[in-house]
């Protein structure tokens, strides 16, 4: 299926989305959410980790502020309606989902980011949340900042809308690794591959049981995860990596 705001690539088992829009800052219009959302649902057995990339200079600003003067009620419900499902369905997908972050990522750009399971920035990325700038409190947003970074550093973010630069984005959980803007593409690389040599069903299976758990409390979140890992241990690639293990050769995984 033929996109007109993103590209879609495939590298074997690595698939990027790439957001196509330089010229309008990669702002994220109703049409380029829906067609990331498409993406995503094509992307289900063939590829085992996805990257979420951009064109141009920068990542992401937000959502497109041009589209969302002085429309009907509708349209806003539909937009935030689609965003909001977009960002589920990154948590949804089994495979893992890595940002490959080149330049600023602000408010629902930011939120993508948050989003996604894992990030890797370059040093020239930057990251904020300012819509109260403009009059339209980055109330999306904040739900997965304030997931990744906690509730003072996100209110920080989102009070004032300044930018934090990539080596706070890092020390503030937003980020797993900053690197120069010429290794970017060869860290996210070395991540997707390490991912790589586990099983996909093992690990799309930790990855539904980490965010069922994640906001529970202690209790809870011990019943359900003991339930996942006896059902776990008895699954076919399990047992395979046991005997693996124990003879001392590679595991050979299920693979889609």
């Amino acid at each position: 299926m033929g996109f007109e705001q993103i590209r879609v690539t495939a590298d074997g088992p690595i698939a990027q989305i790439t957001l196509a829009r330089p010229e309008r800052r990669n702002a994220l219009s109703l049409e380029m959410m829906g067609e990331i959302l498409t993406a995503l649902g094509q992307m289900v057995p063939d590829a085992a980790v996805v990257v979420v990339a951009a064109e141009g200079p920068v990542f992401s600003a937000g959502h497109d502020l041009s589209e969302m003067v002085g429309r009907e009620p509708e349209f806003y419900d539909e937009l935030f309606a689609v965003c909001t499902e977009l960002m589920l369905a990154l948590h949804a997908l089994p495979q893992p989902v890595i940002a490959k972050v080149h330049g600023t990522a602000t408010a629902a750009g930011c939120q993508l980011v948050a989003a996604c399971d894992l990030a890797i920035a370059s040093e020239a990325a930057n990251f904020a949340t300012p819509g109260v700038k403009v009059g339209l409190f980055c109330s999306t947003p904040m739900v997965p900042l304030t997931r990744v970074i906690g509730r003072r550093r996100a209110l920080q973010m989102l009070f004032t809308g300044a930018p934090i630069d990539a080596h706070t984005a890092l020390d503030w959980g937003l980020v797993n690794e900053v690197v120069s803007a010429d290794d970017l593409d060869d860290a996210v690389e070395s991540l997707a591959r390490t991912v790589l040599q586990f099983s996909p069903r093992v690990v799309g299976l930790g990855k539904r049981a980490f965010y069922a758990q994640v906001d529970e409390d202690e209790v809870d979140a011990y019943r359900a995860s003991s339930v996942v890992m006896a059902a776990n241990a008895a699954d076919d690639d399990a047992q395979e990596g046991f005997a693996a293990f124990l003879a001392k050769r590679p595991p050979s995984w299920t693979r889609p």
